[in-house]
């Protein structure tokens, strides 16, 4: 199976996401994505180096969705905006500090 067809999973995610932040350091801002199915990662952008973690810490921005959902944004089938208007993603938190997402996924 083509990587970009293979659905990821959370142990993946967070591998994925260490990698994107091993070079940033301007975030300024604490994110976590919790999974309707089970799992959390948490990204501590605060601190430099950031971190990122399978722990449940609070948070600026608080993410709630599926892994499904994640997997259609990784994939690029669904655009996060798009995810929030339609209710695939719940957002709690600070919206500005939630625009800095694209830095993380982007």
């Amino acid at each position: 199976m083509p990587e970009e067809t293979k659905d990821l999973n959370l142990e993946e995610f967070t591998a994925g996401m260490r990698q994107r932040l091993s070079d940033k350091s301007d975030l300024d801002v604490t994110f976590k994505f919790v999974f309707t199915d089970g799992g959390i990662i948490f990204i501590d952008g605060k601190n430099v180096p950031h971190s990122v973690s399978n722990d449940d810490y609070p948070a600026d921005v608080t993410l709630k969705l599926s892994l499904e959902t994640m997997n259609k944004l990784h994939r690029k089938e669904l655009n996060g905006m798009m995810a929030v208007m339609i209710g695939k993603i719940k957002l709690e938190g600070d919206m500005m500090a939630a625009m800095k997402l694209n830095q993380v996924l982007g």
